[in-house]
């Protein structure tokens, strides 16, 4: 299958470009970045350290899709809706790890997904999905008399806060509980806020140094508190399971999928 990389000078462009390197059966179709980027022109393999493969950077997506069965994008949203239109148009799937998407930019995702399958997940490691599918369990089981807290950890540069892994946790508790999460989050805190509201899903994010990625939902009623954990230690665990849906969304049929399509939970 031959798969390509959009962002492909990005952490997760770089490291989605290994694993696809690195998989049998595989042909890497190429890797774009944005117009005027300084990766522009460089060899792919020579951009992630390794001997070259003779296929250079471009800012043509449009062309890479002509090409390519698949494409795994982690970018921004503004960039992955214009490229989920391009996918549709080219009927090349499109896998996407893109986070901080609004819900204007889910419903283009979905549109596209018309004529096109796509794959569109906030994390793609299967320990993470586990996560958030026993989040909505437990929250589903445990009473009220349990208050429901998120925290999230990431590196010093991410840009989106609380990260798209922690909203995906808190949406699937809040389907446990059976409420809309809009009604029950509360983002932060700071000052006299008061008694924690009855109900809430509390949401925080910290960053510093080179974290990956670690996530934590504390079920917390009195005199007893279960905490459900992961923790990410290396890229190569979103980058497997990218190249996995990329894998698996080339034989779909259109439409809107996510990880737990692709890993048969």
């Amino acid at each position: 299958m031959r798969i390509g990389v959009i962002g492909c000078a990005g952490r997760m462009g770089r490291a989605n470009l290994a694993q696809l390197l690195g998989t049998e059966g595989v042909e890497l179709a190429g890797g774009t970045e944005r117009p005027g980027h300084e990766a522009i022109g460089t060899d792919l393999g020579t951009l992630i350290g390794r001997d070259p493969v003779g296929i250079l950077c471009t800012d043509d997506p449009s062309g890479l899709m002509t090409r390519a069965h698949a494409v795994i994008e982690f970018s921004t949203p503004a960039a992955t809706t214009a490229n989920a239109a391009l996918a549709a148009t080219h009927g090349c799937a499109h896998v996407i790890g893109t986070t901080a998407l609004e819900p204007a930019d889910r419903a283009a995702l979905a549109e596209a997904a018309r004529r096109t399958a796509i794959v569109w997940a906030p994390n793609m490691s299967l320990g993470t999905n586990l996560l958030i599918g026993l989040a909505e369990k437990v929250a589903a089981t445990l009473g009220p008399e349990f208050d429901i807290e998120i925290v999230e950890m990431h590196h010093r540069h991410k840009v989106d806060a609380p990260s798209g892994t922690a909203l995906a946790i808190a949406e699937a508790a809040a389907r446990g509980r059976g409420r809309p999460l809009d009604e029950l989050v509360q983002r932060g805190r700071d000052g006299l806020t008061g008694p924690r509201p009855a109900g809430a899903i509390g949401l925080a994010a910290l960053r510093g140094g080179d974290v990956v990625g670690d996530h934590t939902i504390i079920f917390a009623a009195d005199g007893e508190r279960l905490e459900l954990s992961h923790k990410a230690s290396s890229r190569a665990i979103y980058s497997a399971g990218a190249v996995r849906a990329a894998l698996w969304a080339g034989r779909q049929p259109p439409g809107l999928y996510g990880m737990k399509d692709v890993l048969g939970l």
